[in-house]
């Protein structure tokens, strides 16, 4: 046998493939370490995990029942660590029952299949709006600790942009530090003042995760843009009116109505062409 006829002997490769699923679950776990770690941001850590524990179990019956099957739980254990983060209460009760609506928001509150409200969204601001004598919301701020803020900015940041989500997050910042200036040049207030709530743990999991989620926003990247400006512009308004919780009821109101007006457009759509093709044939 010829050297010719030697095949080159190669050593085995491994491939590692890292699902992309699990990117936003690590990086929400990795706001909450740092978070806790430096301000406690955590009601408790047994709070925390029953809120975790009945989003997931949520899901998984939920979806048995929907689907016939057994779902990846990366989206339920994101709503329920968004629950046990953002939510505030003395009670466990609170926090098992927001993560059973967030999650059965999905399966309910849908329209021609697409579940309209972020999960953890519509939990949240129905506790908040149902139960605000046993339940608040967070509202700690990082502080004159830069280095935490600007690390989990500079890691979002990445991942949304790897996610082609990143002109939702630049488009919503921005707009949200104009009505900023906006409301203390009518209010008289410090512009520091204004601009401290977006430092804030609720301001990251807000920015990155609740308005970038992709069963929940509009397909088109200019409507994407336009839509969180209208959220920024609602979340203005309601601050203006001493809302509190701002932000999450913006999103409450003007997401949804953005999904069905898309969905209605879609229809249309689809009717036209519908017509046209029968006229054709």
């Amino acid at each position: 046998m010829s050297d010719s006829t030697i095949e080159p002997i190669t050593a085995p490769t491994l491939k590692l493939r890292f699902d992309n699923r699990y990117v936003a679950p690590l990086f929400i776990t990795f706001i909450l370490l740092v978070g806790h770690l430096f301000y406690g941001i955590l009601e408790s850590y047994e709070r925390t995990a029953l809120a975790i524990v009945a989003a997931l179990v949520t899901e998984l019956v939920l979806g048995r029942i929907f689907y016939g099957k057994w779902l990846n739980l990366a989206s339920a254990y994101i709503s329920g660590i968004s629950v046990g983060i953002l939510l505030r209460s003395p009670a466990f009760w609170p926090f098992a029952l927001c993560s059973v609506l967030s999650i059965m928001s999905k399966y309910v509150l849908r329209v021609k299949g697409r579940h309209l409200w972020n999960p953890s969204n519509f939990g949240i601001c129905v506790l908040l709006f149902l139960a605000p004598e046993a339940v608040a919301g967070l509202s700690v701020q990082w502080g004159n600790f830069k280095w935490p803020l600007i690390v989990i900015w500079v890691l979002g940041s990445i991942i949304i942009y790897r996610a082609r989500r990143i002109n939702i997050s630049a488009t919503y910042v921005a707009s949200f530090f104009a009505f900023a200036f906006l409301r203390s040049w009518i209010t008289g207030d410090p512009v520091q003042a204004e601009i401290a709530p977006i430092t804030g743990p609720m301001y990251q999991l807000f920015v990155f995760f609740m308005i970038t989620d992709p069963k929940t926003t509009v397909k088109s990247p200019k409507w994407q843009c336009i839509v969180v400006f209208f959220v920024a512009f609602v979340e203005m308004l309601l601050r203006l009116n001493q809302v509190v919780w701002a932000p999450l009821y913006a999103l409450f109101l003007v997401g949804p109505t953005a999904m069905l007006i898309e969905i209605w457009l879609e229809s249309r759509r689809k009717a036209a062409l519908a017509a046209e093709s029968y006229k054709i044939g």
